[in-house]
């Protein structure tokens, strides 16, 4: 089977590393910069990164109403942390002026876990991965990170925050993954542990 061309949008953040994951699970990449390089492609990526700087960069290489249609047309995306904030349709705690995709059915809470100092890891259960015979759970690198405040009805949530992960339990069971359609997030940064399956997930899911 042909590999799959998967473009990165490459405006700000972890570009890099999510072109090395991509290319590691068989994908071809394209750097994403302009409303032309969005032509042909099998799906998108969204790296993380600083999601008002992204959004701002959007206007700016005037790549928001063409990456808007793009989805809309049903282009599969995945979205790792600021990814994960562009795709939604609602986003609290942000500049009135940010703009966003309106991918996935969710409210989106941004730098819900806190500051930088509050960056945390831990093990995750994620359904259609993690619940395979024999799989090791997914460490999931939490950075600045948002959390899902709601999912819509059209939203699968795929991992949630483990009991006892945070000071005082007080993200346990906030929602951390979740696909509506070819759309896929998590606010977590898989890209960054060397574990691959989020990735493989994503490319099987543009494969079908």
């Amino acid at each position: 089977m042909t590999a799959p061309t998967i473009g990165v949008l490459a405006v700000q953040g972890d570009v890099r590393e999510h072109v090395a994951a991509l290319r590691a699970v068989g994908a071809q990449t394209r750097p994403v910069r302009t409303p032309d390089e969005l032509d042909g492609l099998d799906g998108i990526v969204l790296p993380g990164g600083e999601s008002t700087t992204i959004s701002k960069l959007l206007t700016v290489f005037e790549l928001e109403k063409p990456l808007r249609a793009a989805l809309a047309d049903g282009l599969p995306a995945y979205g790792s942390c600021a990814g994960m904030i562009m795709l939604a349709s609602r986003i609290l705690d942000t500049r009135p002026d940010a703009c966003h995709l309106d991918a996935l059915d969710i409210t989106v809470r941004r730098n819900a876990f806190g500051r930088q100092v509050e960056s945390f890891e831990s093990d995750l259960e994620f359904a259609g991965i993690t619940d395979r015979p024999e799989a090791a759970p997914m460490r999931g690198v939490f950075i600045r990170a948002p959390w899902v405040e709601e999912a819509g009805p059209g939203v699968t949530v795929l991992a949630t925050v483990p009991a006892g992960a945070t000071p005082e339990g007080r993200a346990d069971g906030r929602i951390v993954a979740v696909a509506q359609g070819s759309v896929l997030a998590t606010s977590f940064h898989p890209e960054v542990t060397g574990d691959l399956r989020v990735h493989e997930y994503f490319v099987e899911m543009v494969r079908h």
